[in-house]
C-alpha cells in the first residue's frame, strides 16, 4: 500500500499547486478546493481502505473514468452531477492521467481569471 500512499500524496501536491488551490477539511476529509469550491476529494487521510480520489469531470471523460476497475459515480447523489470515485490500487491509472483529471475538475469550477493563469504555464510531463 506504500505506493498508493504516496500517489494519493502526490496528487494532492498536484491539486494544491494549481493557480488559487488550497486544502480545505470539511466532514473530516482533505479536499482541495479553489474559489471555495470543492475540485477534488482525497478521503479521510492514508487509510488504506480509504484511498480514492474523487473528481467533477466532462461526459466523455466521466464514461472513460468508469472504465478503471473499481471506479464509480460518486455517492450521495453527486454521480448524477459528474463527481466520479476512483480508488488507488495496483489497477489505477499512470499519475499522468490523474493529473489530467484532477486539472479537468479544476477547470470546470476555476474563475476564469485562473484558468488563465493555468494556461499561461509551461505545460508539465
Amino acid at each position: 500500500m506504500g505506493d498508493q500512499r504516496a500517489l494519493r500524496r502526490r496528487i494532492r501536491a498536484f491539486a494544491l499547486g494549481l493557480p488559487g488551490a488550497y486544502e480545505d477539511h470539511p466532514w473530516g476529509e482533505d479536499v482541495a478546493k479553489v474559489n471555495k469550491k470543492v475540485f477534488v476529494f482525497l478521503g479521510l487521510g492514508e487509510d488504506p481502505a480509504n484511498l480514492a480520489m474523487t473528481v467533477k469531470l466532462r461526459n466523455d471523460s466521466h464514461h472513460h473514468v468508469l472504465s478503471v476497475p473499481g471506479a464509480e459515480p460518486t455517492g450521495y447523489g453527486l454521480g448524477r452531477s459528474g463527481w466520479v470515485t476512483v480508488p488507488f490500487r495496483e489497477t489505477t491509472p499512470p499519475l499522468d492521467v490523474l493529473r489530467d483529471w484532477v486539472e479537468e475538475s479544476y477547470r470546470l469550477v476555476a474563475p476564469k481569471p485562473l484558468i488563465a493563469q493555468l494556461d499561461e504555464r509551461p505545460r508539465r510531463r
